[in-house]
Parts: C-alpha cells; sequence; structure tokens
C-alpha cells in the first residue's frame, strides 16, 4: 500500500472511531477492523475487544444474526446494498433493542480490499414512543365516537319533546317557534350522523349535502310532489370543521325557502349548489318561489339569518342575495386570489 493509502485509511480509522454515530468499520468477511465510540458505548462493549474480531463475536454473540451476515457479504460483493434493515438485538437479561442498519462499501485507499462501513441506529424508544401516541390517537378517537354517539341519540329525544310541546301549546307564536327549533335540532342531528360517518378524514361535499338535503325534506315537506330540493356539488372535500358551518348555513337557508318562499301550496324548487377551485369556493341557494319582499312587506331579519351571516363572516365569505327571477339566491363566495374577497359566479 503506498504511503498516501496508508495516509487515507488512518484518516478513515480515526474518522470511525471518534464518530458520534454508532458505527463499525469491516473488512469483507466482516472482520471488525474497529468500531466507534458511540457504538461502544451504546451497546455496552469494550472497545479494546473490537479490532481483529469477527461481528458475529461481539458481546455475548448476540451480533451472530445469519441473515445480517448474508446481507454485508452480498454487499462486500456489489450485488445489494443495506439499507434501513431492521433487526431485534437480543442479550441475556437485557430489553430486546430495535434496530435499524445500514451498510455499504467504503474506498479507504486500499484498492486490494473491500471494506464496508456498518450504521446502526437504535430506534427502540423513538418506536415506543410512536406507539405510545398511536395508542392516545386510538383513545381520542373513541372517546369521540363515544360521545358523538351519545349525542346522536339525544338530538332525535329533545327534537321529538319539542315537537310534543309545540302541538300542547295555544299560542301559534310559540308554535311556530317551537316547530323552528325541532327542525334545527332534526338538521343538527343530520349533520351529527354525517361527521360521525366521515370519522377523522375530511368530508365529500356531494354526498354531504346530499343526506343533508334529504333529511331536511323528509321533516318539512309534506308533499314530494309539491316542493323537492335539489342538490348540485363537485367533487370538493373540505375539513370536518368547514362541512359544520356549510352544513348549518344550508339548512338554514333552505329551512328559510321552504317556509317563505311557496305560500298557498305553490308548486317549486329549492336548488342547492357548491362549487370550488383551490382555495376559492362559492355555495349558493335559490329557490323559484315568490320573490323576496320589499318595502313594509320585507321580513326582519331573524335568528336564521343571523346564523347565516355568523357563519359565513367567520369563513371569510361574502353574502350576496338577489333576485333568481323567479325565486331568491343567496350566495355565498370565498376567495384566496391575491388576498382580495369577491363573489363567483355559481352555478344554476
Amino acid at each position: 500500500m503506498s504511503p498516501s493509502a496508508h495516509f487515507e485509511a488512518a484518516s478513515t480509522l480515526a474518522v470511525v472511531v471518534s464518530s458520534n454515530e454508532p458505527l463499525l468499520f469491516l473488512t469483507d468477511d466482516l472482520t471488525i477492523i474497529a468500531g466507534s465510540t458511540s457504538f461502544c458505548r451504546t451497546f455496552g462493549i469494550d472497545p479494546a475487544s473490537i479490532p481483529g474480531r469477527q461481528l458475529g463475536q461481539l458481546g455475548s454473540g448476540e451480533w451472530a444474526m445469519p441473515k445480517l451476515e448474508l446481507l454485508l457479504k452480498a454487499t462486500a460483493s456489489g450485488s445489494v446494498q443495506v439499507e434501513a434493515y431492521e433487526i431485534d438485538l437480543v442479550r441475556p437479561n437485557q430489553k430486546t433493542r430495535q434496530l435499524v442498519v445500514n451498510a455499504r462499501t467504503l474506498d479507504d485507499g486500499d484498492v486490494d480490499h473491500v471494506r464496508l462501513l456498518l450504521a446502526v441506529t437504535d430506534v427502540t424508544d423513538a418506536r415506543a414512543e410512536a406507539r405510545l401516541k398511536d395508542d392516545l390517537v386510538r383513545d381520542k378517537a373513541m372517546l369521540l365516537q363515544e360521545v358523538q354517539h351519545r349525542v346522536a341519540n339525544s338530538l332525535p329525544i329533545i327534537a321529538s319533546v319539542l315537537m310534543q310541546n309545540a302541538r300542547r301549546v295555544l299560542s301559534e307564536e310559540a308554535r311556530g317557534h317551537l316547530q323552528n327549533a325541532h327542525h334545527r335540532v332534526m338538521s343538527i342531528a343530520a349533520l351529527q350522523r354525517q361527521l360521525s360517518m366521515s370519522g377523522a378524514s375530511d368530508v365529500e361535499v356531494r354526498n354531504y349535502f346530499n343526506q343533508l338535503c334529504q333529511s331536511l325534506g323528509a321533516s318539512m315537506i309534506a308533499d314530494p310532489d309539491r316542493l323537492s330540493i335539489q342538490v348540485t356539488v363537485d367533487d370538493s372535500r373540505v375539513t370536518a370543521d368547514v362541512s359544520v358551518s356549510l352544513g348549518l348555513i344550508v339548512t338554514e337557508l333552505v329551512i328559510n325557502a321552504l317556509k317563505h318562499a311557496f305560500p298557498d301550496e305553490r308548486v317549486g324548487t329549492i336548488r342547492v349548489d357548491y362549487q370550488s377551485s383551490g382555495q376559492d369556493w362559492t355555495l349558493s341557494v335559490v329557490d323559484d318561489g315568490i320573490g323576496m319582499p320589499s318595502g313594509d312587506d320585507a321580513p326582519k331579519a331573524g335568528l336564521g339569518s343571523g346564523i347565516v351571516e355568523a357563519l359565513a363572516k367567520n369563513m371569510l365569505g361574502e353574502i350576496q342575495v338577489t333576485n333568481a327571477d323567479p325565486g331568491t339566491k343567496v350566495s355565498i363566495s370565498h376567495v384566496e386570489s391575491a388576498g382580495i374577497k369577491a363573489d363567483l359566479p355559481a352555478a344554476a
């Protein structure tokens, strides 16, 4: 070996020994040339006992792993490369350690002999921490599911009590308020049902709106041949919290249209539309009813309007109410582009 090769080999040896990572420097027959101080400290091996020993002779023989030896010899021959190979290190009277090993050939200046560099990472504690986190997430999910079931079971009971009270009261105004409360509780029950089905994943808006509007129609439309609700939605998916806000907005707007747009047994349709592009989206609810009263006949803003305005503001959306000729169109639009909010056209 030339003087320069001797110098390069010595430099490689020094780097391996002083490394902060658990490393072994091996010949092609798996004889250990050197081990890093970190390796010896991590696995409780006397540094002086390492040089000249076979890999399988380390410690009490726990490194004698036939599969690992085959992979290392194949790496030395150039046929494979060990990357993130997982092994269990089993030692007497000690906890089994989970290790990840990587190996590659290393040029130390001696062209006549192949050298291997074996890097070992102890992932036992990291894996244990990951399992603990998984257990906590699973326990939280189970607890959330239990809460959702309890809420879902309670809402219909509350709605039933409201409807019973509505039938008993003599005041038309009180009866109307109780019926409105019943409709809202039933719509929230529908929301809860959809969210519990979606779990922690994003919510598919089309299916979500279809189920929600079917529930609203079943609870509020006595004659499906006279009134109907149609849903047109693209392939959008939204997070669970966004879906709640969108669902409540749709609920309030549909309930408002069913209550006010079709008096005197008028026939009609309510269309719910949602379209999005990136972070931009538009939700619209359109009816073909009698349209918006004006002047003294215009109704005062009620609870439903306040709910829609608050939810739209929280979602950074802009509300636009227009004449659909016939009927009324309410659009809520959100645009991220250039930080400027503007109305987007919604499909009719």
